[in-house]
């Protein structure tokens, strides 16, 4: 695309006659169309378009998916990962995960509830 860009302003450039570009031949003016022609040709003989593409559309699947399991209430993949690694961790340490849970130590101060 940039090389079309550059075409462009330089044919424009040529056709105005502006500067050093009216000087210039059609062969160097036009030069940037045929580099990017041989471009599009080699990006779609080799594939990378194509895997552009498709690479794409992954991401744009995998972000429905997301929103669709974000707005049905549901964990997605990253925040069940986290969950799990603050299980596992508070495990190893022997504390629960659920901070509304924790229990506390016997060096905790312990309040009378009376009322």
């Amino acid at each position: 695309m940039p090389m079309v860009v550059i075409g462009v302003l330089l044919l424009v450039a040529k056709l105005a006659e502006w500067g050093p570009f009216a000087h210039w031949s059609w062969w160097i003016v036009l030069a940037p169309f045929a580099v990017a022609v041989l471009w599009w040709e080699f990006a779609d003989s080799s594939g990378w378009t194509r895997r552009r593409v498709m690479e794409k559309m992954e991401a744009r699947k995998a972000e429905r998916r997301e929103n669709a399991m974000h707005a049905l209430g549901l964990n997605s993949r990253r925040q069940r990962d986290v969950s799990e690694a603050r299980k596992e961790n508070a495990r190893r340490l022997g504390e629960t995960a659920d901070p509304t849970q924790a229990t506390h130590g016997a060096d905790a101060p312990r309040r009378d509830r009376r009322h």
